[in-house]
Formats: structure tokens, sequence, C-alpha cells
């Protein structure tokens, strides 16, 4: 089996390629195969997201990109820079992970969501695409979830 214990960004190629979704990318321990079939199992740093692009480097010297699969969204496009940041104000007040874009937001797909920012005046339309939502303002920083005393 394959064993990563590292992150790397600036490698040219790569020996073996994962596609994997964002929930899957999240982990920090994970056991899959290769798309050519290969037995891999990571461990890394706690609260590291890996991004589409990254590498893994092996304890054997080799390399494996990450690929970000295409899953199920719901998109929000829209010129109206108000209606979105609405919209994103109450996704992430309900500590959804959002996608954020020139003119659109991505959110995994659901449809207590999707009803949520219809009635906000919003058009959402659901297709199965790469999920890159923001890391988030605590992301690296102590780990853990703040809260605030009043």
């Amino acid at each position: 089996m394959l064993e990563a214990f590292e992150i790397k960004k600036d490698i040219d190629k790569s020996d073996y390629e994962v596609v994997v979704t964002y929930e899957e990318r999240k982990k920090s321990r994970y056991k899959l195969n290769t798309t050519g079939g290969e037995p891999l199992g990571w461990f890394l740093e706690r609260g590291h997201i890996l991004k589409d692009g990254e590498f893994l480097q092996c304890s054997n010297g080799k390399a494996v990109k990450i690929t970000a699969a295409d899953e199920s969204i719901s998109e929000v496009a829209n010129g109206n820079s108000l209606l979105l940041t609405r919209a994103a104000y109450h996704l992430g007040n309900r500590h959804v992970p959002l996608q954020i874009g020139e003119g659109y937001l991505r959110y995994q797909h659901d449809h207590v969501l999707d009803e949520m920012v219809r009635g906000l005046g919003l058009d959402v339309v659901h297709a199965n695409k790469p999920f890159h939502p923001e890391n988030g303002a605590y992301h690296g920083g102590g780990g853990g979830h703040h809260h605030h005393e009043h």
C-alpha cells in the first residue's frame, strides 16, 4: 500500500491520481484506491483540506495528484450582489460549507437550503461539479470551534 504523510504543491508530474469529494479531502487519515487501483493511505496533519491540484508525497518517493470529484451541488448565480450577500449570510449562519465565486455561490445540494435561498428571491440550479468551499475565518488558527463571550 502507498502511504503518504506529506502534502506538496510544486511537483511537476504525478505517478498516481485520486479523485475525491470534499468530504474525503477533509479527512486527515483515509484509505482508498488510486484511479489505477493502487491502495493508498494518507496520514496528514489535522485541519488541512486537500485542494484540487495538490500532491501527496508517498514514503516510497512517488507522488499522488489530488483531483476534486464532481459532486451534487446547488449553484446560485445572480448579478445582484446584495441578494448573493444576503444568501451567503444565511447559509453561513447555518455553518454550511460555501464556495464563493464572482457572481455565484455553491453549496452541497440540500433541498431545505435550496428552498431557503429561493425564499430570498434567488434561483437555484443543481449540477455535478467539483466543490471548493472557503476554508473559513478560523481555519488553521489554533483549530476548534470558537465561541464568543457576551
